[in-house]
């Protein structure tokens, strides 16, 4: 047992020793501060502007800077789109792979521009590799530098006393992108490919074997495809950006994806690293480092709850496992537990851990199935992006999703006390109010509609692998899923039909864009106040209570949104399971 809890503390506190720095580091990069790049990067940063004819000192209004937010992301979906389409004409298909379906391009490429990367096919045998290299991959970095963008833009609005300029969105993604995510991500690629993980552009290589599968009817099959390509070159962005989507079909489960103990470790790390650094930048830019303490705190105790749920109810399995003492699922010299749909190089720990930090972030990449989760390890991903992918989150945007849970929490501590909200020193007004409760609800009201429509479109049954209460599971989990900017799934879902791609991209696209027109929306008002003084009677933000009262607020809306859908789902089968 101690080994087990030496093993998951180890991802923890990795985490944290390389958040802090990078956080710094982050901060220092949006302010336009010299860093150890600059003499590198920055030349190739103004040429840049220079060719898209782009004024680095010149800032935008709210209005500007979310027309510039919404032009640039539905430019990227309609390149995305016709990509898929007309995939069959470009290069770089050594496999001669077929245009997708208007439907599969329209959820595909929604998926990838909302930072989503929910996948209704396999990468391996539907996509050629210059649709992932120049789609989905750099999909992947500007879809995540938007929401670390949109961050900023808040940010600003708490520095700024009676303005209305909120930085350049240009000079911001640009600057995200080739002082962070890139840096990043070739250190990760090589890391990778170290570890074995392919990268090549090479067709894909038919081998022997090691030992014939007898069919059915008499044959025997001999010889295997191994997909090749540029995939550490994706995965590393994949992780670092909270995108998810694989390369592969089965994701990081697979050998070519993530062969060893070290790119797994490699791996989930990357997962929290940014969004969890985030936090500590939030701090340092508004001058108040207790603050970004405070959110990262409320993050991580949330973190560690679902790991231990996870892990506890992982290893205990379930009595039909067990079959009634029949099978060993102890620890004895083995994994023990429930070992379905996970890999045995990773195990519980490895498996546990990649599932509460993968659904905690907009990551939605798995290392296991989490179709085979028990009902309630099962549950507690699904509820992780139920809350609205606020425990840490995706890159930006699971911070200032926590925000906009904090200034909810502030508004109902001040009625408690009768007096006027106020967070970092502006006060916060009925626009801001509306405007957060429009944040926090975005999630539920996508979830809970797309998935209540679902459950009565006849078709939609044919796409599920079980039914009855694990049936109704798989289609929460998968509105979940797109509703929180996740992609990942229960795998016995089929999601790839009409009804499923559109209704999906739709929940995609509002549960996306909806929370990123109200955070600039309310940064264009908090940017025009005056700066409040701390009085004796402020309600203090970066306190234990306050923490507290945070987390309780979050799990209250998670809880009275989603527990008639849990109840029936995941709750009745585990009811079922002990009876």
């Amino acid at each position: 047992m101690m080994n087990l809890i030496l093993q998951y503390s180890l991802y923890l506190v990795i985490l944290i020793i390389f958040a802090v720095p990078l956080g710094a580091y982050i901060g220092k990069v949006m302010n336009g501060e010299k860093v150890f790049l600059t003499r590198v990067v920055e030349p190739v940063e103004n040429l840049i502007y220079k060719i898209l004819c782009i004024d680095k000192t010149e800032e935008m209004n709210w209005k500007s800077y979310l027309w510039s937010v919404l032009f640039f992301n539905g430019f990227g979906f309609l390149v995305l789109f016709f990509m898929h389409m007309c995939q069959n004409l470009l290069p770089l298909n050594p496999q001669n792979m077929d245009g997708t379906s208007w439907h599969l391009a329209f959820n595909n490429a929604i998926s990838f521009v909302t930072n989503t990367n929910w996948q209704a096919y396999s990468g391996e045998s539907t996509l050629s590799y210059f649709t992932q290299m120049f789609g989905l991959t750099v999909q992947n970095f500007v879809s995540a530098a938007t929401g670390i963008a949109v961050l900023f833009v808040l940010i600003r609005a708490f520095i700024k006393v009676k303005e209305r300029g909120l930085g350049n969105f240009w000079v911001d993604i640009t600057r995200i992108v080739l002082y962070v995510l890139i840096p990043l991500s070739m250190i990760v690629s090589i890391a990778l490919v170290s570890q074995g993980v392919v990268q090549n552009f090479a067709p894909y290589e038919i081998v022997n074997l090691v030992e014939p599968v007898a069919l059915e009817n008499g044959s025997q099959v001999t010889e295997q495809i191994v997909p090749m390509g540029p995939g550490a070159s994706q995965i590393a962005i994949k992780q670092l950006g909270t995108n998810g989507g694989g390369y592969f079909g089965t994701n990081s489960a697979y050998p070519l994806e993530n062969p060893t103990a070290l790119s797994n470790l490699i791996e989930v790390l990357s997962i929290l690293l940014i969004p969890a650094a985030l936090c500590f930048t939030f701090g340092k830019n508004i001058g108040d480092k207790r603050q970004g303490k405070a959110i990262f705190s409320a993050m991580f105790i949330l973190l560690i709850l679902a790991l231990v749920g996870i892990a506890i109810n992982e290893q205990i399995a379930t009595p039909q496992l067990a079959q009634n003492g029949a099978v060993n699922i102890g620890m004895e010299n083995q994994a023990g537990g429930n070992m379905e749909g996970k890999e045995a190089r990773f195990g519980i720990v490895g498996s546990s851990t990649w599932a509460a930090f993968t659904t905690a972030a907009s990551n939605g990449s798995v290392n296991s199935m989490h179709d085979s989760y028990t009902p309630l390890g099962g549950m507690i991903t699904m509820v992780l992006m139920q809350l609205g992918e606020v425990v840490f989150g995706g890159v930006g945007c699971g911070l200032y999703g926590m925000i906009s849970f904090v200034i909810l929490t502030v508004f109902i501590a001040g009625l408690m006390v009768g007096r006027t909200p106020e967070y970092l020193g502006k006060k916060i007004e009925p626009r801001e109010m509306k405007l957060s409760v429009i944040v926090c609800l975005a999630t539920p009201v996508a979830i809970l509609i797309g998935s209540g429509i679902a459950v009565v479109v006849p078709s939609v049954l044919d796409s599920l692998n079980n039914t009855g209460t694990h049936g109704l599971s798989e289609i929460v989990y998968a509105y979940s899923s797109v509703g929180g900017n996740n992609g990942s799934a229960f795998a016995g879902f089929s999601a790839n039909t009409v009804f499923l791609n559109v209704s999906l991209g739709i929940c995609m696209l509002f549960a996306r864009f909806v929370p990123i027109i109200a955070i600039v929306a309310m940064a264009g008002s908090l940017v025009e106040k005056k700066r409040l003084a701390v009085t004796p009677g402020t309600l203090s933000t970066c306190n234990t209570m306050f923490i507290f009262m945070l987390i309780l607020i979050v799990l209250l809306v998670g809880a009275l949104s989603f527990f008639p859908a849990l109840s029936l789902g995941p709750i009745a089968e585990y009811c079922q399971m002990i009876h």
